[in-house]
């Protein structure tokens, strides 16, 4: 708070209130940014899902269930879906793709995109 106080011109007092509000508000979340490879996992990937016009909502209804999916969006193009997921190796992605994504219900064609490396993470915006 008093970084940001410092920042901006304004009391630590006022970034205290203001930020209270704004969680309070949910406008914004303080989360965790956790380097996946240092917590043991060594794979990520983002896989486009090709899904039943019908069965859209359920599939990502399905995929938000799953613990190894960060990320789900419903989305335009040639997917219907993007989910990214981070698991500890390949072996375990193919699992999953196989055993979790595969079997859902209206899933009819998935594209994985492995991770070679990540250049940047954050989460949310940056605002100027």
């Amino acid at each position: 708070n008093a970084y940001i106080a410092r920042e901006v011109g304004v009391s630590e007092g006022t970034v205290r209130r203001r930020l209270k509000q704004l969680l309070q508000d949910n406008v914004i979340h303080i989360v965790a940014l956790p380097d996946p490879e240092k917590l043991g996992y060594g794979t990520e990937a983002l896989v486009g899902i090709q899904v039943d016009p019908d069965k859209i909502d359920d599939v990502a209804t399905s995929l938000t269930a799953l613990t190894s999916a960060s990320l789900v969006a419903v989305t335009t193009g040639s997917f219907d879906l993007f989910t990214w997921v981070t698991l500890p190796s390949s072996e375990e992605l193919g699992n999953f793709l196989k055993t979790a994504v595969g079997t859902i219900s209206g899933v009819r064609r998935t594209e994985t995109f492995v991770t070679l490396s990540v250049r940047k993470r954050t989460h949310g915006l940056t605002l100027n």
